[in-house]
């Protein structure tokens, strides 16, 4: 259980899509094909370059959008299902980044919008499948999940299965957004490659970030009850989301991959760098601890000296 049981949420925060609606990727090389394209846009960045043509489709998909309702009868969904889960980690990131991103930053918080989707949608950045995973349009400002890749990322990628490693996906992709209100998500495009490039000083970043969600989760109460949406993390919380960081470190995708590790490949970082960068924003609660841009160590977030 992550959710207080008395937390609700309105399911029309989140919109539903997909269904097949969406551009199929040409993908080449089967799974190996497969790879490269989570390894290029898994947990954000621009998709643009990668994805099919085409513009957003909000329609919406009438028999989700009902199962969605469910949600609204409290934390207990939240619990027990999945779209139910994202649902309430949008509320959850909402309610944080309201309190703290203005005073942190100096920036007026505006939610991005977000779809819960099936196996492919149309999005402000193209068309797009299941297969490339989690990502952020900064061209719609729009986070897209197919929530069929949590069980990928356990069964696939070795991540555990406990809620906060799939609430670590949401908020870092949430993340991203907050790089585009502060006009850093650019930085990727403009080094999108290698172990020091801003791509993967921006996926870290997008890690850190995280962690300042979760550090705050289940303390700053939110409007509607008074209360945090998440009760009181626990190490195995952390845990948790720390092993879905470490499993789709650049790493350890490319191990299994290729068996062997080439960094002047890496978008994302090592394992270990997304773990230490979601710890840094996790123990301090700071977006000042999530200067990834400055850093000379990304192995070391001087927030953990």
């Amino acid at each position: 259980m992550t959710f207080r049981e008395g937390a609700r949420m309105d399911a029309g925060r989140v919109r539903t899509g997909g269904g097949g609606r969406g551009g199929k990727l040409a993908l080449g090389g089967g799974a190996g094909g497969l790879i490269v394209i989570i390894l290029a846009l898994l947990f954000g960045g621009d998709p643009s370059s990668l994805l099919g043509s085409g513009m957003p489709d909000t329609s919406g998909d009438p028999q989700a959008e009902s199962a969605l309702e469910q949600c609204e009868v409290g934390g207990s969904a939240a619990n027990e299902n999945v779209d139910c889960r994202v649902l309430y980690t949008v509320g959850s990131l909402d309610s944080v980044w309201e309190q703290q991103f203005a005073t942190q930053t100096g920036v007026a918080y505006v939610q991005p919008e977000v779809e819960i989707f099936t196996s492919a949608t149309s999005t402000g950045c193209g068309n797009a499948t299941s297969d490339i995973g989690p990502f952020y349009c900064p061209a719609d400002r729009t986070a897209y999940f197919d929530t069929s890749f949590f069980d990928e990322l356990e069964t696939r990628f070795g991540a555990s299965g406990g809620p906060l490693a799939q609430e670590y996906v949401v908020a870092h992709e949430f993340g991203h957004h907050l790089q585009n209100q502060l006009g850093d998500l650019g930085r990727a495009q403009a080094d999108p490659r290698g172990p020091e490039s801003g791509a993967v000083r921006t996926e870290l970043q997008a890690d850190c970030y995280a962690g300042v969600w979760a550090y705050h989760a289940d303390k700053l109460p939110e409007p509607t009850t008074g209360e945090p949406f998440l009760v009181p993390l626990t190490d195995t919380d952390i845990r948790d989301a720390l092993s879905a960081a470490s499993a789709v470190g650049d790493d350890r995708i490319q191990r299994a991959a290729t068996g062997r590790v080439s960094p002047e490949g890496w978008t994302h970082g090592s394992s270990e760098q997304r773990q230490a960068w979601f710890l840094a924003g996790y123990r301090t609660g700071r977006v000042d601890a999530c200067d990834t841009y400055s850093a000379r160590d990304l192995d070391n977030p001087p927030a953990l000296r």
